[in-house]
């Protein structure tokens, strides 16, 4: 049984810096893309930032310069390094991974929240 958990969300001051982790379980997850993706309260879910199995990343426009997204194939686990935080950045934090064959990400976590204060 496929299972993403998230770690190292929590509350931090604008300015501040976060480090989260997804650790995934399974199955093989070397050749997957994984990601990483937020939802606001009252807002849709948003794609922050990807990474392919042979290290190709995409980030949104809103994150780029911040947020650094890596990943340790041996551990099959993601990671989000979050710096300059920002009060809109605030939201649930989803992991996510989709393999080669899938035209959408197919398993997601349940989520970590991270709340930015001003």
């Amino acid at each position: 049984q496929v299972q993403l958990v998230e770690s190292g969300g929590g509350l931090v001051q604008a300015g501040g810096s976060l480090r989260l982790s997804c650790v995934a379980s399974g199955r093989t997850f070397s050749r997957d893309t994984m990601g990483w993706f937020r939802q606001a309260p009252g807002k849709e879910r948003e794609f922050v930032a990807a990474i392919t199995w042979s290290g190709s990343i995409a980030d949104a426009d809103s994150v780029k310069g911040r947020f650094t997204i890596s990943r340790d194939g041996a551990k099959d686990t993601l990671y989000l390094q979050m710096n300059s935080l920002k009060p809109e950045d605030t939201a649930v934090y989803l992991c996510a991974t989709r393999s080669s064959s899938d035209s959408e990400y197919r398993y997601w976590g349940q989520g970590t929240q991270v709340t930015v204060s001003s």
